[in-house]
């Protein structure tokens, strides 16, 4: 069985060359103090032996590095691993290395996660909360030792941080108020905890365009729900109950293509009994059948606009340190 040969330090320079390691350090920097011969030779050898820097020990030694730790709650979903496309991009382009960990809507995990990014000394943070997060020490901590955050969709109202959102209050209402528009008149919304920014302003949005037309609401229209597999659960017995509902306005495409199954397995017609939208614009609003109604949030634009925000922080640049996303609606078959 190939074994994967170890990576050449330093001292193994060196070593070979039979040079001090602070001659081959400061050879590899190109320092005018050490001679072209030598530096050429130190050179070759690092090339052929295919040397590469260790940038974590670079990281401990310096009072900062050049690396940014980013906390995404799921990669699975389209809309954050548009967020993390938009970071990547932008990161490479401007030079630095990033981290980047899946929190998996853990709260513990979370903390962890924040922990190992004060081990690695990074000089900045871009993190979306998980869904059961309700603490902030661990992200206080970061500040305390002068490491910047950006926060981005699911953001942290509780510390004085910068922030990147989509308008989820415009994009709520503008799609509650084209099903109200398009026929609807008993329309429930399923949302997600309650503590989270992103559900407060998808409610707001909802219940505001309820009231512009005057369609009362009630406790029961409202439900925790921000599943495929919640929806599949929850919704049948509300399509057969005697106060049907006749549209369905969910926090996610992932709820919405779970209530659009729902619709099919008891024989409830979409758009023409029931219409249903969703929210984010991912694969799956194009992959149902028939495609779904959402609102589209841009996650590619979010994380470039996060880690500009980051990086003029960092390098001490004065300019505006929050940004709303715009978001559109996207009109496809399962509304009218």
């Amino acid at each position: 069985m190939l074994m994967n040969k170890p990576q050449i330090t330093i001292k193994d320079i060196a070593r070979a060359l039979n040079v001090s390691p602070s001659t081959v350090s400061r050879a590899l920097k190109d320092n005018p103090d050490i001679s072209k011969e030598t530096r050429d030779l130190i050179h070759a050898y690092a090339c052929e032996h295919n040397y590469k820097p260790n940038v974590l020990a670079v990281n401990l030694r310096a009072s900062r590095s050049n690396t940014i730790g980013v906390i995404v709650p799921q990669l699975v979903h389209h809309f954050f691993s548009c967020v993390l496309s938009g970071i990547e991009k932008s990161a490479a382009e401007a030079g630095y290395n990033i981290i980047v960990a899946q929190s998996n809507e853990s709260y513990e995990q979370e903390v962890k996660i924040v922990h190992s990014f004060l081990a690695a000394r990074v000089c900045g943070v871009i993190a979306s909360l998980a869904k059961d997060t309700a603490q902030y020490d661990h992200y206080q901590e970061l500040l305390q030792n002068n490491i910047s955050i950006v926060f981005y969709d699911r953001i942290c109202t509780g510390l004085k941080t910068e922030r990147v959102v989509v308008d989820d209050y415009a994009g709520s209402f503008a799609a509650v108020e084209y099903m109200i528009q398009t026929g609807c008149k008993r329309i429930l919304f399923y949302g997600a905890s309650p503590h989270l920014e992103i559900t407060k302003n998808r409610r707001n949005g909802y219940l505001d365009a309820m009231k512009k037309y005057k369609i009362p609401v009630d406790d029961s229209m409202i439900l925790l729900c921000d599943t495929r597999e919640r929806a599949i659960a929850l919704t049948p017995d509300l399509l057969e109950s005697a106060n049907r509902p006749d549209g369905f306005f969910a926090i996610n495409d992932e709820t919405a293509s779970g209530i659009l199954y729902a619709c099919k397995l008891v024989g409830v017609k979409v758009p023409d009994e029931v219409s249903i939208c969703g929210f984010t614009d991912g694969a799956i609003a194009q992959s149902t059948d028939p495609k779904l109604t959402t609102v589209e949030q841009h996650g590619e634009e979010v994380g470039k606009s996060a880690f500009s925000i980051l990086v003029d922080k960092l390098e001490g640049k004065e300019k505006s340190a929050n940004k709303i996303v715009r978001t559109n609606l996207v009109v496809r078959g399962t509304t009218k």
